[in-house]
């Protein structure tokens, strides 16, 4: 196949890898606070985080990258999630162009709900830019300084900033790199570069950033050069998919049912505008442990009943979904038993297909001479031995394709 390894990109980098408009608009209703059901069940431990916002340039000659962000943000996703122990997985993104365009930057927060990430990515276009320089300084100080991370011990922190033009040293009001890399290494965040193409005064710039940044340095081509291949699974996979988010069941405050209505919008219009090979790639993710967050985030009930974390009894009807909340108490019980059940088996069919998929993948890549300069791998080799020091073990030999 000398389609081999179709050259799409990198990133989804971000993951994520996505934007660019602010984070999710917040409802009038968001704002009432929450209902508190007392939890009866064991709180599972604490995962171990891994946050990752990718710091993209946006401009006009990084659109075969930001297309390719689209289809491999899942991949990215999942390679991280095959650590062990398996980490809860926040991505984010700042993208940037420069003083002049339609914006110099728009942010992304960390976040665990990767759909509603990738709905903020579907609306990113590249447009600008071409005039050398771009705005890298003030994307990096946003990234560092405005973006919620974490401070526990047992969270592998990383920016992964992409690109193919220099920082603008010229503008007097920027805070220069120098000074966001030393404040990103005070608060435990690798800094790693990735230059698109071969512009040597970004060469020159992104390894010294990187080497600053206590981070990697890789070099791909101008689109990226990530793997995408289709496979025969890619299909049942996607159609599982959406099965699998049918069986959720959000309860809460009107603000927290309202927050989780944007969620499922979210996956929804995945499912609507996604190539079969992005919702491939997704349920894959979400058949992971990691996935999980993803899926399913907080105030899911068929989850907290059927774990017994959360006696359904003990919540107030007014916080249940509408169609349960006239419902007698033998109704809803039987409808959670029911959604746990296909949930199931629709989970235990994703799982061995994602394997099939899997190993299909890494038999094609083999079979188009392999893939160690890829993005891909560029990208698994950082991650891999940076996680480490926070006790994250992959001993995967290939990233998730």
């Amino acid at each position: 196949m000398n389609a081999k390894l179709t050259a799409v990109g990198l990133i989804a980098l971000t993951s994520a890898i996505v934007g660019l408009y602010p984070a999710l608009r917040q409802s009038d209703a968001s704002t009432q606070p929450p209902i508190d059901v007392p939890v009866v069940g064991p709180i599972a431990n604490q995962q171990p985080k891994v946050e990752v916002a990718f710091v993209l340039d946006t401009t006009g000659s990084m659109s075969g990258l930001i297309q390719a962000a689209k289809e491999k943000i899942w991949s990215i996703a999942s390679t991280i999630a095959a650590a062990q122990p398996a980490p809860e997985i926040r991505m984010g993104l700042v993208a940037y162009r420069d003083r002049g365009d339609d914006y110099v930057t728009r942010r992304v927060d960390l976040s665990s709900d990767l759909d509603s990430v990738y709905a903020e990515l579907m609306q990113l276009q590249a447009q600008g830019g071409g005039d050398g320089p771009e705005s890298v300084n003030q994307a990096l100080q946003e990234a560092v300084e405005a973006l919620s991370w974490s401070t526990d011990q047992d969270s592998y922190r990383v920016v992964f900033l992409v690109g193919d033009a220099p920082p603008h040293m010229d503008y007097q009001d920027d805070v220069k790199w120098p000074v966001s890399v030393e404040g990103a290494k005070a608060r435990g965040i690798r800094v790693n570069t990735i230059q698109c193409g071969t512009l040597g005064s970004t060469t020159q710039a992104w390894q010294r950033i990187a080497s600053a940044g206590d981070g990697s340095y890789v070099q791909v081509e101008q689109g990226g050069g990530a793997v995408a291949i289709a496979t025969p699974f890619d299909e049942r996979l996607a159609k599982l998919a959406a099965e699998l988010d049918g069986t959720r069941l959000f309860y809460g405050s009107e603000g927290e049912r309202e927050e989780k209505r944007r969620k499922v919008e979210a996956a929804t219009e995945l499912h609507e505008k996604a190539s079969v090979t992005t919702q491939a790639r997704r349920a894959a993710f979400n058949a992971t442990p990691s996935g999980k967050s993803n899926l399913l985030g907080d105030k899911e009930l068929v989850e907290d009943v059927a774990s017994g974390r959360v006696d359904l009894e003990a919540i107030p009807a007014a916080a249940l979904p509408e169609p349960m909340q006239a419902m007698p108490k033998e109704e809803k019980k039987a409808l959670i038993e029911e959604k746990a059940r296909q949930r199931e088996s629709i989970e235990k069919d994703m799982r061995q297909l994602a394997e099939q998929r899997a190993a299909y993948l890494r038999d094609q890549v083999v079979a188009a001479g392999g893939a160690e300069e890829s993005l891909d791998h560029g990208i698994y080799r950082a991650i891999r031995e940076q996680a480490a020091e926070i006790g994250l073990s992959y001993d995967a030999k290939a990233p998730a394709y």
